[in-house]
């Protein structure tokens, strides 16, 4: 049989290199079975009834021997939509689900998990990982979430680097529970996690700015066009009962548009087909300037383009991006994603659909590891892939306009919205909502009916808070720890670390639970040797060389690559327009500083004006970094003194200095926590 193809030349000349050649896939036979070649022209015949295939290829003459895929393609092959066995196994009295229904779930938004601090048995549990696009957070789907933390998880929310929340320690008999209560509170986890699209990213905060406003919509718009449309995720979970809001016109056309062979015909998923996207897929949206969502690192960077009055006029499109890799497996590396081309406004979704589609036909899916699409990009190189998305997008992309220089913007503290309302913006580390910081949000959210937004830093914005509210509202939270960030240590405002042990089955070391020590480490090799408390880097922790909190974008990364061991990155910058590149390798948690003190110490002698650390570090070179580690004996020590700024006498500097060796901490530093606390607990929403 013979498939038409509206970009033939373009994929054949594609599919002659063995890196991005696809296999045929042969699905399930059904009494409704179709086959779901894409055509424009030709009408699928009655001898191709039965076989679906994962894209749309000219047929080639059969051959003893396929291209090789994974194991997870022939899952998804064999699951009617994401459905088989999932539907079957989350019924059984097993603690557990089978190795297909664990690779299915994840599309679902959840991953199976256990607590690897036990020992003698494994106690199995679920993460559950919400979609929300921009980080908008329903008053209705927060209070949900903070019950089914208490009642089915394990007391806690986290805050992810995507803007979602996680939900840690479901077990398998409550799952239906949960989702069924997620889904009726208007929220979702479809598509969390998966091969397919994730939870797409813009600016959280809610200035009432055009571009703001339009970053914005355009991220739930093209959230909405690449949602699996096939109903498997309310067929597992709720019944077949369907929770749909309307969607855009513009979305629900270009979803169905295919008059550039972007669809499968006749397919209850149009755009994805039986076997979805080779590996995830991260979309982030945002306006000039504001890289508050680490635009570079996403396999599509939207950029919303105004004129001069700030009317949005179209977009520029980065692709290629993107953070996994394997250690010691040099195939394998972070990405910077780069210009693509300009579009109009009117054909973002198109031009998004046109990606999207290149990457489907054209992304390995015989290695997980080589699957995203930066392989794909790196391989061909930017020309060809531009042109092969040109085919599908059906025109040629225009000129990237420029852009002024990026800057990290946090949308922490007091803020006006710009419609007379206030946002609060509040620091959590590492995005982890417990105790009595969970109390005090939940009071407040629920006592003045605010609606939230979740940040890729893993923070949280209380939106629309009238100016009679601002006093009350500080004092609650400060009396729960969360302050005006001048009053948070600066290492910790920027710092990010993955979730890790105990449940994460990827992680080789401490992430999250070891970050709050070495931060600490930190600030006293900063005190050491004499930077200022106001001065910062950029830190990212990971337990693995995934890559979730983006540590190869900080200043410093350290990435886990043993059993209490680090591999320690270098050179990215506070802007995170640079991608750090690997110093040191199976660097022990304890023998931190040996590194840490001579990098922070030539930084400050030998810095130049305003030279942020990852600039330094980039124009030193590691070998000249390597010597100065190498060749450390420590700074020179200056004669003993007290800080008579802080401690009027040698008998009060001595007795705050015996409680701070119990807190590992040093005299100043303590001395300083509370004075911090004090004043931020003092505050009352004065400042804005």
């Amino acid at each position: 049989m013979t498939t038409t193809t509206p970009v033939g030349a373009a994929n054949s000349a594609v599919l002659g290199e063995p890196k991005a050649q696809i296999a045929r896939y042969h699905g399930l036979r059904s009494a409704n079975s179709i086959g779901l070649t894409r055509s424009r022209r030709a009408p699928i015949s009655s001898a191709s009834s039965s076989l679906i295939r994962a894209v749309a290829t000219p047929a080639k003459p059969q051959t003893a021997t396929e291209t090789k895929r994974s194991k997870v393609e022939i899952f998804k092959e064999q699951s009617n939509y994401i459905r088989y066995p999932l539907n079957e196994e989350i019924l059984t009295d097993a603690p557990n689900i089978n190795e297909a229904a664990t690779q299915l779930i994840k599309f679902h938004g959840s991953y199976q998990q256990y607590n690897r601090d036990e020992r003698g048995g494994r106690s199995y549990s679920f993460m559950l990982r919400t979609k929300n696009p921009c980080g908008k957070v329903s008053n209705q789907l927060y209070l949900t979430m903070d019950d089914l933390a208490d009642q089915f998880g394990i007391g806690t929310l986290r805050l992810t680097t995507r803007q979602t929340f996680q939900l840690h320690g479901v077990l398998k008999k409550d799952l239906k529970t949960v989702m069924s209560s997620i889904i009726n509170s208007m929220g979702s986890t479809l598509g969390a996690c998966g091969d397919l699209n994730r939870n797409v990213l813009a600016p959280p905060a809610p200035i009432q700015r055009k571009d703001y406003l339009f970053a914005q919509q355009t991220a739930e718009n093209i959230a909405a066009l690449l949602t699996p449309q096939s109903g498997f995720y309310y067929d597992v979970w709720v019944d077949g009962e369907k929770f749909l809001t309307a969607e855009p016109p513009e979305v629900t056309k270009a979803r169905n548009d295919n008059s550039h062979g972007t669809n499968f015909t006749d397919s209850p998923e149009p755009i994805y087909g039986t076997q979805f996207l080779p590996r995830k897929f991260k979309i982030a949206v945002t306006v000039p300037t504001d890289n508050s969502v680490d635009i570079l690192t996403n396999d599509i960077g939207v950029v919303v383009v105004t004129n001069d009055e700030g009317e949005p006029q179209g977009f520029n499109i980065y692709v290629g991006g993107g953070m996994g890799r394997t250690h010691r497996l040099e195939t394998t590396f972070p990405r910077l994603a780069e210009p693509l081309g300009y579009v109009p406004k009117e054909d973002i979704l198109y031009a998004i659909k046109a990606i999207v589609v290149t990457q489907r036909e054209n992304g390995r899916r015989d290695d997980r590891k080589y699957s995203r699409m930066k392989y794909l990009i790196s391989s061909w190189g930017i020309e060809k892939f531009r042109s092969v998305v040109e085919q599908y997008y059906g025109k040629k992309f225009e000129q990237f306009r420029e852009l002024p220089e990026w800057e990290f913007k946090s949308h922490l503290g007091w803020n006006k919205q710009g419609d007379g309302s206030y946002y609060c913006g509040l620091h959590v580390d590492n995005g982890r909502i417990g105790g009595v910081m969970k109390k005090a949000l939940r009071e407040v959210i629920e006592k003045y009916n605010l609606s939230i937004r979740l940040t890729p830093n893993q923070n949280i914005i209380l939106c629309d808070i009238r100016t009679a509210w601002k006093r009350p509202i500080t004092t609650i939270l400060a009396k729960a720890g969360l302050l005006h960030p001048r009053f948070v240590d600066p290492l910790n405002l920027t710092a990010m670390a993955c979730p890790a042990f105990p449940l994460c089955p990827l992680a080789i070391t401490e992430a999250e639970r070891g970050i709050p020590d070495i931060l600490k480490r930190v600030r006293a090799v900063f005190e050491k040797v004499g930077l200022k408390y106001n001065e910062s880097v950029v830190i990212r922790v990971t337990g693995c060389p995934n890559g979730c909190a983006r540590p190869y974008m900080a200043e410093l990364g350290l990435v886990g690559d043993g059993p209490n061991s680090y591999q320690i990155w270098l050179g990215g910058t506070p802007n995170q327009t640079s991608i750090a590149r690997s110093f040191m390798n199976k660097v022990k948690v304890q023998d931190l500083e040996k590194v840490l003190e001579p990098l922070f110490y030539y930084w400050r002698r030998k810095r130049q004006s305003k030279e942020s650390f990852g600039g330094y570090t980039n124009r030193m070179g590691f070998e000249k970094l390597q010597e100065l580690v190498d060749k450390w004996e420590g700074p020179e020590v200056a004669p003993a003194r007290y800080n008579l700024k802080l401690f009027a006498d040698k008998e009060t500097y001595e007795a705050v200095d015996e409680l701070a060796k119990l807190q590992d901490k040093t005299a100043h530093q303590l001395a300083m926590e509370v004075i911090r606390n004090f004043v931020g607990s003092q505050q009352n929403g004065k400042s804005e």
